[in-house]
């Protein structure tokens, strides 16, 4: 009996240990690398998505047209609301998913970018509910870490507007 018990506390030990060892490794990442991730992982998507809007410069592609004048709704308390301007609202969208992926990418004005992109994902989650959770919820998830902890040492923004300590 007291070998199993020695051996089991020689196992908590070795895991606890393991624990230790690769939390200081974890703790040791910059947080500058996962925050280009997110703005990596948060901008492509908008961005592909933005090309197919376009048939050349400032031209809505018919499906964009089709899409903002015909299909897409918004879902509010039940009901389901035509879109209010829908080639203002296509234009809008398209420009949006396009410049606001670049700021990311770039570091440029992350958190105004990023709150741009959380508010597309609002509007986003009302046109079709039932993305939330395979897409609005982690695009949502990732704006916000954005716009709270901006895009990290490896942006253009900590070369514009120094860091407060």
């Amino acid at each position: 009996m007291k070998t199993e018990a020695a051996s089991s506390h020689g196992t908590g030990a070795a895991l606890a240990a393991l624990i230790a060892r690769t939390e200081g490794l974890l703790a040791s990442v910059p947080p500058s690398l996962p925050l280009l991730a997110l703005r990596f992982a948060l901008a492509i998507p908008f961005f592909k998505s933005g090309l197919t809007k376009w048939d050349g410069f400032l031209t809505l592609s018919q499906g964009a047209r089709y899409l903002f004048e015909q299909e897409f709704k918004l879902h509010i308390f039940g009901s389901e609301i035509p879109y209010p301007f829908p080639l203002t609202m296509a234009t809008a969208a398209g420009i949006g998913e396009l410049i606001l992926p670049v700021l990311l990418i770039l570091g440029l004005a992350t958190r105004f970018a990023a709150l741009g992109l959380l508010l597309m994902t609002a509007i986003i989650q009302l046109t079709i509910p039932d993305g939330w959770a395979n897409f609005h919820l982690p695009w949502a998830a990732m704006a916000s870490a954005l716009v709270v902890f901006g895009g990290g040492r490896i942006a253009i923004d900590p070369l514009i507007v120094p860091r407060h300590k």
